[in-house]
């Protein structure tokens, strides 16, 4: 499974927002949870701008926050970057789009509640 950029944090400050099927496939230890680059991305870039303060201790190393959680990092490919560029849709958050574009190559679904993502043709695990 791939987590969305929120899914991660909600998990990481152990947030009540997170749902809990998506806490115990999390919790199973047996299931790999892929964590990408691209959510490093995000959450830098929004703490930058002020948009997540609260995630000032994340946005400094987010890679050892996802090895700190038991998480694999997913990097991006020339490929994902490809795809998620070619849709023809009109979403146009970035991070969303390479997100979307990953689980769909990686064949796993998306761990998210954003409703954004029902434009793609991928599977979301709510």
């Amino acid at each position: 499974m791939l987590l969305d950029t929120h899914i991660f944090l909600w998990w990481l400050f152990n947030d009540a927002k997170l749902p809990q099927n998506i806490k115990l496939f999390v919790q199973d230890r047996n299931n790999q949870v892929f964590v990408s680059a691209v959510s490093a991305w995000e959450i830098t870039t929004k703490f930058r701008l002020g948009k997540l303060p609260e995630a000032a201790l994340v946005a400094k190393d987010v890679p050892l926050w996802i090895i700190k959680a038991g998480f694999e990092p997913l990097p991006v490919t020339p490929v994902h970057a490809q795809l998620a560029g070619e849709w023809d849709f009109s979403h146009r958050d970035p991070f969303d789009r390479m997100l979307a574009a990953q689980a769909k190559l990686e064949r796993m679904p998306l761990a998210s509640v954003d409703p954004a993502f029902g434009d793609f043709p991928i599977e979301i695990f709510r």
